[in-house]
């Protein structure tokens, strides 16, 4: 791909013969390839007219996406509904006078860091400008909705809307983005963003049995590639933009495909690695590592060919199942449905998805410590009783709304449980 004057991304690469140019329509002094993406051009600006989504998600998967950042501009408003959902932005109170949110500081230190591999052309004044407004992106979003947790890495993400649509029409764009398509990533707890991971081994699974046989257990070495959309490890603009097209066009899910696709992409490498020097640490390094000299377009279409032979609810260990149905894993699974959603709904689901992991830690603490104190105290009729305070204590995480329920949560916690094990224990003992 190359930048016009003004910046904008174009495409170089080969367009799809579905555009059915008639070669007696091409002018002799202009080349084949500059008309196809002139043809592509044209349909793109006509489905944002007519806000055609259908059409919209078929060209940005495929080659070159949208093209160009103008037509960004118009294309993706339109995939992430903030062309005709209102956000209230014109009934709130200016961001500026909002409570400081909790992660301020560490969006001042990240953002210090931005802008580091593109653009290149600017000077440090033009720089500190975009670092400025980025600042001013990632706050106001945060201010507005105070329960999102900031991640190191969300600064790439906004960088790049932030180069595509600038401010002012950017704001609108994040929120719907960070309330909608990567909420999970925004919970106080990791757990959520796991969940998107646990995804991978399934995918292997069933695409690449001995692939999957020498991967690392826990597939944490594609938190980052995952958690940024790919904007921490893609370091040139015009194929993040270009990605961006796909992924926002796409579920929520296609990134893990994708991932899976870069991982298949290097199996003969793996293979033989593997096969000279097992070692799962290095290997967790090579497997995080992307090319910079990335195939954009041959990944996409492995992707969609991927996603479409293994859809999600086909995947094998139940993967799909344990996802839960507050997740963006799932509110995004129909592809248009994004569009008219509301932000308000964002946050219901949000909500329901961190009590959901409350409960789940909580559950794990109290079968973890049951666990451990009943193997020091052997006797059933001290395991009888444990384990009906234990089943107590699960009950009243999961009802923490009910009175009663409410009321033992604040009697009982998981210490308190402990304590409550190590004294009957010893009481027994005497």
């Amino acid at each position: 791909m190359a930048a016009d004057e003004a910046g904008n991304v174009l495409s170089s690469a080969t367009l799809k013969p579905s555009l059915n140019l008639n070669p007696m329509d091409v002018p002799h002094n202009e080349s084949s390839e500059n008309v196809k993406i002139k043809a592509k051009r044209e349909r793109i600006l006509s489905a944002c007219e007519t806000k055609n989504l259908d059409l919209l998600i078929e060209l940005a998967s495929e080659d070159g996406g949208f093209l160009s950042d103008d037509i960004r501009q118009k294309a993706w408003p339109i995939l992430l509904g903030s062309d005709h959902v209102s956000t209230a932005a014109e009934t709130e109170a200016p961001w500026e006078t909002l409570p400081p949110h909790r992660d301020e500081e560490q969006v001042r230190l990240d953002v210090h860091r931005s802008f580091i591999y593109y653009p290149s052309n600017e000077t440090d004044k033009q720089l500190d400008a975009r670092r400025v407004d980025l600042e001013a992106l990632i706050v106001s979003t945060l201010r507005r909705h105070p329960s999102l947790c900031y991640f190191q890495g969300y600064h790439d993400i906004c960088q790049v809307f932030l180069l595509v649509n600038g401010l002012p029409s950017c704001y609108s764009l994040v929120r719907r983005l960070s309330m909608l398509r990567i909420r999970d990533f925004m919970l106080p707890k990791l757990s959520a963003s796991v969940s998107h991971l646990r995804l991978l081994p399934a995918i292997l699974y069933a695409a690449d049995r001995p692939i999957y046989a020498i991967l690392p257990a826990n597939p944490f070495y594609g938190l980052s590639h995952v958690l940024t959309l790919y904007a921490h490890d893609i370091h040139s603009y015009s194929d993040i933009a270009r990605l961006f097209d796909f992924l926002l066009a796409r579920e929520a899910v296609m990134s893990i495909y994708l991932f899976a696709v870069i991982i298949i992409s290097k199996r003969e490498m793996l293979l033989e690695y593997m096969a000279d020097e097992p070692d799962e640490n290095i290997l967790a390094v090579v497997l995080q590592k992307l090319p910079q000299d990335i195939d954009i377009e041959g990944m996409i279409c492995q992707a969609i060919k991927l996603y479409e032979q293994f859809p999600p609810a086909s995947l094998p260990f139940k993967t799909w199942k344990m996802v839960s149905d507050n997740s963006v894993l799932k509110t995004t699974i129909d592809r248009k449905a994004l569009r008219d959603q509301t932000l308000q709904e964002g946050q219901v689901w949000f909500d329901n998805h961190a009590e959901e992991i409350r409960r789940e830690e909580f559950r794990a603490k109290v079968v973890m410590t049951l666990k451990n104190k009943l193997s020091k105290y052997r006797r059933p009729a001290l395991f009888t009783l444990s384990v009906a305070v234990c089943a107590l204590a699960l009950w009243a995480g999961k009802n923490k709304s009910s009175p009663f329920g409410g009321l033992v949560n604040r009697m009982w916690d998981v210490s308190t449980l402990g304590k409550y094990i190590d004294f009957v224990g010893r009481y027994r003992e005497l």
